[in-house]
């Protein structure tokens, strides 16, 4: 009995990986990668300010900074990242960090400490500057 509960959860938690996992958009400009995961929830406003990162060589480095390395944003899906015209308080955007799971476990450890809701935040953007 406890090995096909065991199977039964771990069957759930394979099918909420595969649930969370969204369609993304890249972008390189010289040596910095960007990578916007394209969340159901994100709006079309929010979209089209994360692309700005893509694709302008100005905002990748206002969003990873001088240094080399990796940066991520994280945003709770209950709160977005844009509302009334400006950033939410739980949009939070990190960088300097040397590995990418460094960097989104990092704003997303930030992100859940300030959101209002409980639902669990996302990364939503990722930067790599060589």
């Amino acid at each position: 009995m406890r090995v096909a509960v065991l199977g039964l959860v771990m069957a759930g938690w394979a099918g909420a990986a595969l649930a969370q996992e969204v369609a993304v958009e890249t972008g390189t400009i010289g040596d910095t990668k960007a990578v916007l995961h394209l969340h159901p929830f994100l709006t079309a406003e929010e979209l089209a300010t994360l692309r700005v990162v893509l694709s302008n060589k100005e905002a990748q480095a206002l969003f990873i900074g001088a240094k080399k390395g990796f940066a991520a944003m994280a945003v709770n899906p209950d709160e977005g990242f844009i509302r009334g015209g400006k950033p939410v308080a739980s949009a939070v955007a990190l960088a300097e960090f040397d590995t990418p799971e460094a960097a989104s476990a990092a704003a997303i450890t930030d992100c859940a400490a300030v959101a209002k809701s409980k639902t669990p935040c996302v990364v939503v953007l990722e930067v790599e500057a060589k």
